[in-house]
């Protein structure tokens, strides 16, 4: 049986700035549905993705902004930062991990520049929403076998 992940719920405060901050990254707006003041739903897609993400009132009991490691995967790291730098997004500098593998949590290990070899999977820039939930953005040119 396929098992697809397709939506994420991620916790923020302010719905209307989240949607907002999504909606000038490009992702395309799905649904804002609201049941009343208690409950309120939100969810977009960024462009290309099958997985959605939603956030709203109600819909998370986790504290706003503590959803860390969330990666969208692009084809080329560099021209991803420079067009959410062009949105006004505060992202990072392109960096890969000092042992070469897979990034560490916060910013241990970072290296400035992507993968020297321009590894696939191996180099990254990260930002984070206005409620401090943080995105990664991960250079996938070639994937691993079976994937």
């Amino acid at each position: 049986m396929d098992m697809r992940l397709e939506v994420i719920v991620i916790p923020v405060a302010d719905v209307d700035r989240a949607k907002t901050f999504y909606e000038s990254l490009g992702w395309r707006l799905d649904a804002d549905f609201s049941t009343g003041p208690d409950f309120r739903v939100v969810q977009v897609t960024p462009p290309g993705s099958s997985a959605s993400v939603i956030f709203g009132t109600g819909t998370s009991a986790a504290a706003p902004g503590s959803t860390s490691g969330l990666h969208l995967v692009v084809s080329d790291v560099e021209q991803a930062r420079a067009e959410l730098a062009g949105r006004g997004v505060d992202v990072s500098e392109v960096f890969h991990d000092s042992n070469g593998v897979f990034h560490r949590a916060g910013t241990a290990g970072r290296v400035p520049g992507p993968d020297p070899q321009r590894n696939s999977y191996g180099s990254f820039a990260s930002f984070d929403d206005p409620d401090g939930n943080e995105w990664i953005l991960q250079e996938v040119t070639t994937r691993l076998p079976g994937r």
